[in-house]
């Protein structure tokens, strides 16, 4: 019992703690039926996945993608890095196909999003570099950041002249500087300026951008290339992040880049060079849903009108509201009443989900909504009744 208390005792007291404070999560036992989730024998809508185009249940696609496969493209695993055996036909045809997309030289592909954001940045990044980056991007690209050598600042959340002063007075100090920023950031909804960070970065010589598009990807833009096509400014991008696992309805993630770029995260990228590459059988469902994304509009189009309205009855009922997207955080604040809130969606058929800390500041607790465009009507008037009686 000595060296229980020993060894684990400190994660005892941290667990107490995280229960007391309202903020202890557990994995949650899920049945999944296409757009529902059954949980304690409650059978929910499921507003609290990525799959925002409704790809992910699809089941007709599915059944149109397994049509196409034979026992010899049924590949269930690399075996292997893609520097050794790994490197399967397929993940070059889905380079080759992302690149052509974006207009850009090159592509390359990970296991997730996780991986790119902590990956590319410590290889591209030394010492002389400086990295200034929106204070609320992502868990994966903060982590990015303190794995690198690269000096990092982080600017007020989309303030431009903050980053603005920050360049005037830190960029001459370093040989490169990289402003990093997601396009929509996924706690609040929001969007960055791209136009305006890409016109920045002219101003100021040796400065590259990093954009994550991960929740962009798939639904902005004419051919669902992300808020950079949405914006005009995608070949301003250095390197453009995006994730097949959200909207896609897939796995894994990619950057367009330059091809210097490119091989360079090839020799230098440690999680790229140290992993199992991804199945062969998911690339090859990954592009086959690539190359339709482009013709999925009325997807892309239903999902903004789905979020417009809800949008419009969130400010009509008086309550907070700044994403302009599918993203829609309800703020409550106190991690125990945004439990209570999201076990009342629940109890009304919605899988509605807290979000809280470390993912979000302490006081800023939510209900984090993702909406998706396979919503009907009938579904959406139930939802917007019951966010607007929380």
């Amino acid at each position: 019992m000595k060296n229980e208390e020993n060894n684990y005792g400190y994660m005892h007291r941290e667990l107490e703690r995280l229960e007391a404070e309202g903020n202890l999560r557990r994995l949650p036992r899920l049945t999944h039926e296409g757009r529902y989730v059954t949980a304690d024998g409650r059978r929910m809508l499921n507003l609290s996945s990525n799959d925002y185009l409704g790809l992910a249940a699809d089941t007709d696609l599915r059944s149109e993608f397994l049509d196409t496969l034979t026992p010899e493209m049924f590949v269930p695993s690399s075996s292997s890095s893609r520097l050794l055996t790994g490197n399967f036909p397929v993940y070059e045809e889905l380079e080759a196909e992302l690149a052509r997309l974006y207009g850009k030289e090159a592509a390359l592909v990970f296991n997730c999003g996780y991986h790119a954001n902590t990956g590319i940045l410590p290889a591209v990044a030394d010492a002389d570099t400086l990295i200034l980056a929106d204070k609320l991007i992502h868990a994966s690209l903060i982590d990015g950041l303190k794995l690198g050598t690269a000096r990092y600042l982080r600017y007020r959340h989309n303030d431009l002249k903050h980053l603005e002063r920050m360049l005037h007075e830190y960029a001459p100090t370093r040989k490169r500087t990289i402003i990093v920023t997601e396009s929509i950031f996924s706690m609040d909804g929001d969007e960055a300026p791209l136009r305006q960070l890409a016109a920045l970065k002219q101003r100021y010589p040796g400065t590259l951008l990093y954009v994550d598009e991960a929740h962009a990807f798939g639904v902005r833009g004419q051919h669902g290339l992300g808020c950079a096509e949405e914006q005009g400014v995608t070949k301003d991008i250095d390197f453009l992040m995006g994730t097949f696992g959200k909207a896609l309805g897939s796995e894994g993630a990619f950057v367009v880049c330059s091809r210097t770029a490119r091989e360079y995260l090839v020799n230098r990228m440690r999680p790229f060079i140290f992993t199992t590459a991804l199945p062969p059988v998911s690339v090859t469902w990954t592009l086959f849903v690539l190359r339709r994304l482009t013709r999925m509009e009325k997807r892309r189009k239903r999902l903004v009108a789905l979020s417009t309205r809800v949008h419009q009855a969130l400010h009509t009922a008086g309550m907070p509201d700044l994403s302009s997207s599918h993203i829609l955080p309800i703020m409550v604040g106190d991690s125990a009443d945004t439990i209570l809130k999201a076990e009342a969606l629940q109890r009304h058929g919605f899988y509605v989900l807290p979000v809280r800390p470390p993912t979000v500041p302490a006081g800023t607790s939510r209900l984090r909504l993702s909406l998706r465009a396979d919503l009907t009507n009938e579904e959406m008037d139930s939802l917007i009744k019951h966010l607007q009686a929380l």
